[in-house]
């Protein structure tokens, strides 16, 4: 699968210790609706593609004491759905750690990927896009601050 990145031991994200993948692609729908450049990952695009076993990544994962979840960021997960279903998938069959996927979109923009991911156990899903001088809020959920007041995170299974 392709990335950007990858953080075998992230503190920032979650509220667990977690393997950070940075997804590679954005349709970059916060700086379209704001009319200006304000995505806080835009940099990432810069970051240059690694091409990753996804077995590889669920072996580190598994070998690492250390995290107990992991969070898909970076750009946009789900522009490379296809990927995240299928880690997904290989993660499943040998852990029920927590997986957290940082979306964009809003709920009602992903229905269907959603009702799919419900099938899984353990999926938190952040949700909002990133609204330029908008208060940050806290998430319980999560135990970190969100950027913007509008998002906000579900366990949704």
């Amino acid at each position: 699968m392709k990335i950007r990145g990858l953080v075998d031991e992230d503190f920032i994200n979650y509220k667990k210790a977690s393997m950070f993948l940075v997804f590679p692609y954005c349709d970059f729908k916060c700086d379209r609706e704001f009319g200006t450049t304000c995505c806080q990952n835009s940099e990432l695009v810069k970051q240059k593609l690694i091409d990753i076993d996804e077995n590889e990544i669920v072996s580190r994962y598994l070998a690492n004491p250390i995290t107990n979840a992991i969070v898909f960021g970076g750009l946009e997960p789900l522009k490379s759905e296809n990927e995240m279903f299928s880690l997904i998938e290989k993660l499943r069959k040998v852990t029920d750690d927590d997986i957290v996927i940082y979306t964009g979109y809003y709920k009602h923009e992903i229905s269907e990927q959603l009702a799919k991911l419900r099938q899984f156990k353990n999926i938190i899903v952040k949700f909002g896009r990133f609204i330029p001088n908008s208060k940050s809020v806290f998430s319980e959920v999560l135990g970190i601050t969100l950027a913007s007041d509008n998002q906000y995170a579900e366990r949704i299974s």
